[in-house]
């Protein structure tokens, strides 16, 4: 229930580019439950299939809460291909949902919005570091190692390249 904390300093393990996916909704009505509450579970369920299937792409996940209205989602994903080959994927359930909402899309517009963003980021384009925390967003998804490994500064972990592509 509780995470392990990790002392010291750390920082993200990954290698390479890193794809960071934000998806998330914002209850327009609360009284739609009907209409947002399943777009709630789905994004629930899409979690836990991906989560039992790690060769699907989805490295980790972090559930986030922006008000009482907005709840999202933040994603790192091994390639932005295998993001795509998820949500296209007829035997998986994110296509099922789409199809779904995109059918009731005019009634539930009214009281469910939804969005995503998809970054990128080359490496390079990162850094982070985690002072006496439980592995966390990236470092979560990826692994952590000592800050040493990387640089105590953040410019020296920005500099820092893998060789990865």
């Amino acid at each position: 229930m509780f995470a392990k904390v990790t002392p010291g300093r750390t920082t993200a393990a990954a290698e390479g580019d890193v794809v960071v996916l934000l998806i998330g909704m914002r209850i327009n009505h609360f009284r739609g439950v009907h209409h947002w509450l399943p777009v709630m579970l789905a994004m629930l369920r899409m979690l836990r299939e991906l989560g039992a299937d790690r060769s699907r792409g989805l490295l980790g996940h972090t559930l986030l809460s922006g008000s009482p209205r907005t709840y999202y989602v933040v994603q790192y994903w091994e390639s932005k291909e295998k993001s795509y080959a998820y949500a296209s994927a007829p035997d998986m359930f994110h296509r099922k949902a789409w199809a779904l909402l995109n059918r009731k899309e005019k009634k539930s517009r009214q009281h469910v919005g939804l969005w995503h963003e998809t970054y990128i980021v080359p490496e390079g384009g990162y850094e982070s570091i985690y002072a006496d925390m439980p592995a966390y967003g990236l470092a979560a998804a990826t692994g952590s190692l000592p800050i040493e490994g990387r640089g105590r500064r953040a410019a020296d972990r920005l500099a820092h390249h893998s060789g990865a592509k």
